[in-house]
């Protein structure tokens, strides 16, 4: 990783250390009642607890690709049936569970955190707000629009059990690669 990269990392994991949240809160609290020997002690803690995650994020996720891939590529294939939604309150269920899914996500609080303030800095006004949530859209309606394009025509392919057969092998080779390529990535 370059400097600046490393940088813009630093910044961004900055603003999301130091943001207010258990961890901090229990620093604080201890260097208050126990001195600074342990509040350093607590967050030394959060730091190898920090560094635990990552490995295990890291190795865990590369387990599971493999774990997938190895399950896809040996599944019996199942041709997918039409299951029609039930009107518009069939939507709206979808509709809020997206909501639901989204909100729930902890990469979408994260990705802002660590992306916003290269692009914004400490400027988010209304103006930048606007712009950024209409780049958001747009990015969305192409990339979303592309999936559900993408899944209807491989919908209508999926109808022998020896084309999913090949899809599931195919999806599962790659995310068995993945799952190496992670654990091989310096």
């Amino acid at each position: 990783m370059d400097l600046a990269t490393s940088l813009a990392f630093a910044a961004a994991f900055f603003v999301f250390a130091a943001s207010p949240g258990p961890d901090n809160m229990t620093i604080v609290a201890r260097t208050i009642s126990n001195g600074a020997a342990s509040g350093i002690a607590y967050g030394a803690g959060t730091v190898v607890g920090i560094l635990i995650f990552m490995t295990v994020l890291r190795y865990g996720g590369a387990a599971y690709l493999v774990w997938t891939g190895i399950r896809l590529w040996m599944a019996a294939p199942v041709i997918p049936e039409l299951q029609p939604i039930s009107g518009r309150r069939g939507l709206l269920m979808i509709f809020a569970t997206g909501i639901a899914l989204n909100l729930g996500n902890p990469k979408m609080p994260l990705f802002y955190i660590a992306l916003l303030p290269s692009v914004v800095g400490a400027s988010l006004d209304a103006g930048h707000l606007g712009v950024l949530m209409m780049v958001i859209v747009a990015v969305e309606v192409v990339v979303i629009g592309g999936h559900v394009v993408l899944a209807g025509r491989a919908r209508s392919l999926l109808r022998t059990p020896r084309i999913v057969r090949r899809v599931n092998r195919a999806a599962g080779g790659v995310m068995i690669g993945a799952g190496v390529a992670v654990v091989a990535a310096r």
